[in-house]
């Protein structure tokens, strides 16, 4: 496969005007525009049309991950406002362990207006349905980390509230920056998949947004069957490529958690029945499997799906199966019924496809690396079908209209 890494960002741009990017979702989520990309042809639908438009046989894969009241505002007793922005725990560092600590727990948060916060403890007092609590955020004594993001330490006194119970009373759902207003009530739900079950991200994978459970229903009286993955989607999905080049751009690490009993069933199913992945989140998921199988094998296997480990031309070449069996021979030696690990892969052209053959997404931002993953899969027929898109008043980015691509080996 060629390398990326020499790929100019900017050939990845396009003019979006800021009318064009949706501020919020239809009322009616699954009355939203699909564009379906196959074999080379670009055709207009409603999502609602989605189960017609699913191949025959196919197994769909979604990402099952709930965002969290991610943004904590406190005020200092000099007045100055100091948001911390939750990201992901480390102590302890299990999502679920986390989100039921009582009394005391450690997270890696972004600080806005860091320079008003340069010592002591911030305090908050918080009514949650189990009780009353004072909440204090203390920053541990280490530098920031090279996502300038800081580890704080959160503390209560009340043994009876879980560190879930604060953030569901106090926090707010964070909502893109690129939308450029408040988080609003209705955002907690409409930023949510109606599917949403693992608490952890702090962004929603926004392609399951136009789904309901109606619609949901219909997928398997066509013969489509439904599973799900779990990716805590981080804030780094929103960090803009500033580098030239791609070689210069460093991936951000997310979450990912898959069961045993799927990853069997992939083994069986790839290059036997379509395969299709709902958003990024999931197509990111499942091709990291492909990877972490090679990384086993090799014997090179850490825990994380390092960003240019597809383009290692040192690792065996394999093929999927020989992968997701690996993979599934590694979980049962070890006992686990669940594979966790993290990933930073980059998915940009150059990228050869090893599980997934159709996807579900939304319109991305220019000169991102949602962009490249794009391309990577339908190539330089993104720019057609984002011109078409541009044209026919499609609406773009989270709270936007969806795509339907296929691969052309599956079209075939």
């Amino acid at each position: 496969m060629d390398n990326p890494r020499n790929i100019k960002i900017e050939d990845y741009n396009y003019e979006l005007p800021g009318e064009r990017i949706a501020l919020h979702p239809l009322a009616v989520r699954d009355a939203c525009k699909l564009l379906c990309y196959k074999n080379g042809n670009i055709t207009d639908h409603v999502f609602s049309e989605l189960p017609a438009l699913m191949p025959k046989g196919a197994l769909m894969v979604r990402n099952d991950t709930r965002v969290i009241n991610a943004r904590l505002r406190f005020s200092k007793t000099t007045g100055a406002a100091i948001e911390i922005f939750c990201l992901e725990p480390n102590e302890p560092a299990d999502y679920a362990m986390a989100f039921a600590s009582r009394g005391r727990c450690r997270w890696q948060c972004l600080v806005g207006n860091a320079k008003k916060w340069k010592e002591g403890s911030l305090c908050m007092e918080v009514d949650t349905a189990s009780g009353h609590t004072t909440l204090h955020a203390t920053q541990a004594p280490l530098p920031p980390a090279a996502d300038k993001s800081r580890t704080i330490i959160f503390e209560w006194d009340n043994s009876d509230v879980s560190f879930s119970d604060i953030i569901s009373a106090v926090g707010e759902i964070p909502i893109p920056p690129y939308l450029n207003r408040p988080s609003e009530a209705a955002d907690s739900t409409d930023y949510q998949t109606v599917y949403s079950r693992i608490d952890g991200s702090v962004a929603a994978p926004t392609a399951g947004l136009h789904f309901t459970p109606e619609l949901l229903a219909r997928l398997p009286e066509l013969g489509v069957e439904v599973r799900s993955v779990t990716l805590h989607v981080g804030a780094g999905t929103f960090r803009p490529v500033k580098s030239n080049v791609i070689a210069d751009h460093d991936m951000h690490s997310e979450f990912i958690a898959v069961e045993a009993s799927l990853i069997n069933e992939l083994a069986q199913s790839v290059g036997q029945r379509p395969i299709v992945a709902v958003g990024t989140t999931s197509v990111r998921t499942l091709e990291s499997l492909y990877h972490a199988g090679r990384l086993i094998m090799a014997g090179k296997w850490s825990g994380e799906v390092p960003q240019w480990t597809p383009y290692d031309t040192e690792l065996p070449e394999i093929s999927a199966t020989e992968a997701l069996r690996a993979l599934s021979e590694h979980l049962a030696a070890s006992g686990a019924d669940m594979f966790t690990a993290h990933t930073r892969i980059i998915i940009a052209p150059g990228y050869d496809y090893r599980i997934v053959d159709a996807m579900i997404t939304n319109f991305h931002q220019p000169a991102s690396t949602l962009l490249l993953l794009v391309s990577a899969f339908i190539g330089d027929a993104w720019r057609n079908v984002y011109k078409h898109a541009l044209a026919g008043n499609y609406r773009f980015l989270s709270y936007g209209d969806a795509c339907l691509f296929f691969r052309k080996q599956l079209c075939n």
